[in-house]
């Protein structure tokens, strides 16, 4: 296997020269469409004395020009990739004209035309399909766009920033010119053209201006905008309150397409959005749709700031501006609706996602040393776990003085492209804090591990805690130094209330102070490898509530007992350590019925297990959203990831048998849960309604494990009865996971309602795929044949490759290894049309290693298999170099 070339951090120069406007005239064709662009360039006193390169790819060259004077092919080098001028001089004018084909790009990078729309996505670098130029984040530029194009077929011609000027053409063609205010970096250049609905309103600034808001889409989807266009207009005031950041221009516009690679994309005051994150109805969007429009209309806003305004140098410090602004919407969605049930939402996802990544082949540092193909390091690590990083920074200098990082960090770099370093200085500089030592964060891989032990001095009522902290090796990094976090602590008496303490011997922040100066919640700073933290004083044996909140991205490795983790569970005021004990106490009893299985002993299940879930399903006062995130198991593949050699049968039965017991045991109690909080008014979104949705279905999920009818009559009756897409998904789902006369009669029925609506298919296509049946693969492979699926659209991949082999692990992990093969196929063909999508699902394939050894060598196979495919791209093949490692 050839190595793709690497590029590296350390190898970083600024650029030859500096751009300083850019004017470009793109005349739209399908087949061929017309480049025309002018760069205003400038010498770089501090960049090497290179000549100026221009990178481009997938163009036909028609001329190029410098300062007015025409250049015949001796006076330039042209490659597949790069465009290069000598002797240029100080200062600048460069002219070319290039043409491409948009309907044939299928990688849907660049400029592409798909389903009668001109769209482009250039992060990360993907303006070189569009003209030659230095597509690098840290050169950034004045943009004048002027769009040409057939009135009929693009009566919408929209790019960034403000409309300056429009006219009509004698041929039926028609142009707009968009000037952009602010300079940018080609990654954020957007350009939309087609015949699209707009849908408007307007927001007043704090400071009195009037920003329109528009959002474009197929004119059938028109009225499919309503709660998107007011999730921007939350998210717009929420910025302003919580961080004193107001919008910046006149006008904000969002285009949503079934085409696109990503969820959504924050070019400067035009964003492009895959429309699943969008178009939302309570017919065809389920609750946590709506949920995911609000956070992720709410991200790309934030960027305006957060990305946009402030930009990351180069693509290593991608999280500087995506960990940020994750970190934003996280905390706006908090704000939205339960600030504990969201924060166990999100750790969920990175516990699922994230840490696994950090324990395989895959693992990297929030600010990736390397890359080959930067499209690969758009992960969960630098997503989420950038989040995490910048949660911790506000835990360890407090919520006032990182507000004031925050000012400080705009205040020093708005319009500037900067670097991770730049950031954490500002919140150092602002709180006095030395965070020299948190910067290994975004240096090292891998999760740390934080070992807590606990010694009670009877009779001098001293807590002593010895805090180990160390993290394991990952491809390319051993022997870690210790991560500077925060460790927010709190203890809780016998009858579970907060006990009010005081420690010792360590550096720590002190929250909630009563007038002694003691407290019920603290935040300490954890530096070395072993720290001792002393609590005198108690009254009684506390009982230790650790990393409140998720305080930092770690493993918590603490010796309680079941009796303990279910104590906690009942009583802890923190919603997530709450959570998180449940979620303790459920694995450590699904990993030991895994022993069991494989000894051929009985599995078993703790009674206190019971009472503690009967217990929850039974108060009152609790939120019911909460009860709904307790009722939802671990995950298989999450289960998996405790294991050092993964058992998939023997995961998958156990469990299957726990979530069956748990459903007989707790029988009369999921059934009174379910009946009251069934939906008697007309469907709503908000925290309360969703919350008894959420409860009511995860209620009628564990009703579904019972092997008797009665479930099943009330799935089908839920199922026909909804009038909502919660309700009827989770009724077809119920019924679609298990084999019985109902399944084919409500998947059909589904199907005939929703053939015409994408997005509402796509969730038809999932729920088949993460079906856990013996048959699920064959009927994978049918679907691929129906009407409603296209290879070429990433969201149909997604919802049918993707979940099968990301989300049905028993059916992925075959033993007879089909479901390698199947995925291999796949990938090798869709690396010709999209190698994003294709990269993407490789991923599948990063638990090979702590297979066993049949499946390591399948997995292996298929893997090999797809190398041997002709014109592999560098988007795959850099990610089977790292997921094969040696071999």
């Amino acid at each position: 296997m050839s190595t793709p070339q690497v590029i590296r951090l350390a190898d970083y120069q600024q650029p030859a020269f500096w751009v300083e406007t850019v004017t470009l005239r793109v005349e739209l064709a399908p087949a061929s469409t017309r480049v025309s662009a002018s760069l205003e360039v400038v010498r770089n006193p501090d960049g090497p004395p290179d000549p100026l390169r221009l990178d481009g790819c997938e163009l036909k060259l028609e001329s190029v020009a410098v300062n007015g004077v025409q250049l015949d092919s001796g006076a330039y080098t042209q490659t597949d990739d790069m465009l290069t001028l000598a002797d240029v001089p100080e200062r600048a004018r460069i002219d070319t004209v290039v043409t491409t084909n948009p309907e044939a790009n299928t990688s849907l990078e660049g400029l592409y035309f798909a389903s009668g729309l001109f769209c482009t996505q250039c992060e990360a670098e993907g303006f070189r399909k569009i003209t030659y130029f230095p597509d690098r984040p840290d050169v950034m530029a004045r943009y004048t766009c002027t769009i040409v194009a057939d009135r009929t077929a693009a009566p919408v011609l929209l790019s960034n920033g403000n409309q300056a000027d429009a006219g009509e053409l004698p041929d039926g063609r028609h142009w707009v010119r968009w000037e952009d205010p602010y300079p940018k970096p080609a990654y954020l250049f957007a350009l939309v053209a087609g015949d699209l609905a707009c849908i408007e309103d307007t927001f007043r600034t704090a400071s009195g201006r009037d920003v329109k808001l528009q959002i474009f889409v197929e004119h059938h989807n028109a009225d499919k905008c309503d709660h998107a266009l007011a999730s921007l207009i939350k998210a717009m005031q929420w910025d302003e309150e919580r961080f004193g950041l107001e919008y910046d221009l006149d006008l904000y516009m969002i285009v949503a397409t079934d085409d696109f690679n990503m969820g959504a994309m924050e070019n400067k005051g035009l964003n492009v959005f895959n429309s699943k994150y969008v178009l939302a109805r309570p017919d065809t969007a389920t609750d946590a749709d709506f949920d995911g429009i609000e956070a992720v209309i709410a991200h790309e806003y934030f960027h305006n700031w957060t990305g946009n305004r402030i930009t990351c140098r180069d693509w290593f410090q991608l999280s500087l501006k995506e960990g940020l602004t994750v970190f934003r919407d996280q905390e706006f969605s908090a704000d939205m609706g339960s600030r504990g049930v969201r924060r166990i939402q999100d750790v969920r996802v990175l516990r699922a996602a994230q840490f696994a990544e950090d324990a395989g082949p895959m693992a990297h540092p929030v600010r990736p040393s390397e890359y080959a193909e930067i499209n690969n390091f758009y992960t969960v690590t630098v997503y989420n776990k950038g989040a995490e990083l910048i949660r911790m920074l506000q835990n360890l200098v407090g919520a006032t003085a990182f507000r004031r990082g925050m000012d400080l960090y705009f205040e020093r770099h708005d319009g500037q492209a900067v670097t991770t370093e730049e950031f954490v200085a500002a919140i150092a500089d602002a709180s006095g804090a030395d965070l020299t030592q948190f910067k290994l964060w975004y240096e090292q891989a891998g999760t740390p591990v934080v070992r807590i032990e606990e010694q009670y001095d009877e009779l001098t009522g001293a807590l002593r805690l010895d805090v180990y902290q160390h993290t394991p090796d990952t491809p390319g990094q051993t022997d870690k130094l210790p991560m500077h976090m925060p460790l927010r602590l709190g203890l809780l008496n016998e009858n579970g209330a907060p006990m009010q303490f005081r420690p010792e011997g360590t550096g720590a922040r002190m929250l909630q102070t009563t007038r002694d100066g003691t407290s019920d919640d603290v935040v300490l700073e954890l530096r070395a490898a072993h720290e001792v933290i002393e609590i005198p004083g108690l009254s009684s044996r506390p009982v230790l509530s650790a990393f409140r909140g998720f305080s930092a991205p770690v493993s918590v490795k603490l010796e309680r007992s079941a009796a303990e983790l279910a104590f906690v569970f009942a009583h802890d005021p923190d919603a997530f350590n709450r959570w998180d004990a449940s979620q303790t106490l459920i694995l450590e009893i699904l990993l030991s019925n895994i022993e069991r299985i494989q000894s051929g002993a009985d599995q078993e299940l703790p009674a206190m297990l019971v009472d503690a879930f009967r217990e929850t399903l039974n108060d009152v006062r609790a939120d019911p959203a909460f009860v709904a995130e307790t009722l939802t198991l671990p995950g298989e593949n999450y289960v998996a990831d405790q294991q050092s050699t993964i058992d998939v049968l023997a995961t998958h039965e156990s469990c299957d048998w726990l979530r069956s017991q748990l459903a007989l045991a707790l029988r009369p109690d999921l059934e009174r849960a379910y009946e009251h909080n069934r939906d008697v008014a007309t469907y709503t979104w908000d925290a309360a309604s969703t919350g008894r949705r959420a409860l009511k279905n995860a209620a009628l999920g564990l009703l579904m494990a019972i092997p008797d009818t009665a479930p099943r009559a009330t799935a089908l009756a839920q199922y026909r009865e909804a009038d909502n897409m919660t309700d009827a998904l989770a009724a077809l789902r119920a019924l679609a996971h298990c084999e019985c006369a109902e399944r084919p009669q409500v998947l059909a029925d589904f199907e005939q309602r929703w053939s015409h609506d994408s997005l509402v298919m796509d969730k038809w296509f999932a729920v088949q795929a993460t079906a856990p049946l013996a048959t699920a693969l064959d009927h994978v492979r049918d679907l691929m044949s129906h009407a409603a699926f296209d290879l070429r659209k990433p969201n149909k991949v997604r919802a049918l490759i993707g979940a099968f082999s990301q989300a049905n692990p028993v059916n992925f992990h075959r033993a007879d290894g089909a479901g390698y093969t199947f995925l291999a196929d796949q990938i090798a063909v869709i690396d010709r049309l999209n190698p994003q999508i294709a990269a993407r699902m490789v991923t599948a394939f990063a638990r090979w290693r702590r297979m066993d050894a049949a499946r390591q060598d399948a997995m292996c196979s298929a893997m090999r298999d797809i190398i041997t495919a002709d014109q592999l791209s560098t988007d795959v093949r850099e990610m089977l170099g790292r997921t094969l490692g040696d071999l």
